[in-house]
């Protein structure tokens, strides 16, 4: 089976926010960069992740001010991760067990890419089919 490594976003393609940019100018980012997820930082450090769902679920829902919430406050945290030698079924599963659609990538602990639903989806499209 194919490794996770084979279809991570790379750490160094990661667009990143700091941890107190109000949620609106994230959602703009977000928008223009035609993503679904940011990774949130203290300085060089990643903290987190913000997704598309965070946004509906904790800001839109409950009415938050949008100009006065920060991303630090409504990012998912820590980030779960699998490790880059594990197969896409590996992340397939964990993605399943915990409910995300997002994992970190590390290499011997350290976060080294994300890989998405929507990696395995393009995986899975590709296939050779019968």
């Amino acid at each position: 089976m194919v490794p996770v490594k084979s279809f991570m976003v790379p750490k160094d393609k990661f667009i990143t926010v700091e941890r107190d940019m109000d949620v609106r100018s994230a959602g703009r980012v977000m928008r223009d960069r035609n993503i679904g997820s940011l990774f949130v930082t203290n300085g060089k450090d990643v903290i987190g992740i913000l997704t598309d769902t965070d946004m509906v679920r904790r800001v839109v829902a409950t009415g938050a001010d949008m100009t006065k919430t920060t991303v630090e406050q409504i990012m998912s945290a820590p980030l779960v991760t699998i490790e880059e030698h594990k197969t896409l079924l590996d992340a397939n599963d964990l993605m399943a067990q915990t409910h995300l659609r997002h994992l970190g990538v590390t290499k011997d602990g350290q976060l080294v890419g994300m890989i998405s639903v929507r990696d395995l989806v393009v995986f899975l499209t590709n296939l050779p089919r019968k």
